[in-house]
């Protein structure tokens, strides 16, 4: 049996939505569509953050390659 979509979210998830929501209010608070527009993009820290709870909601926290 499938688990329904509203499966709980595990604690790589959960951290990847609350960066979600702090990349997308900068970008609004700095009137940009896309980080690549920012002057800081290449050593934006919340970027660099955004990017690694990324890999790790994929990864699940483990190192090496993810499964999609």
């Amino acid at each position: 049996m499938q688990e329904s979509s509203s499966q709980t979210m595990d604690k790589f998830e959960l951290h990847l939505d609350e960066m979600i929501v702090k990349l997308q209010s900068c970008q609004d608070n700095n009137s940009l569509k896309s980080c690549s527009s920012c002057e800081f993009y290449l050593t934006c820290e919340l970027r660099t953050d955004y990017v690694k709870s990324v890999y790790n909601s994929m990864s699940k926290g483990d190192t090496g390659g993810f499964e999609f």
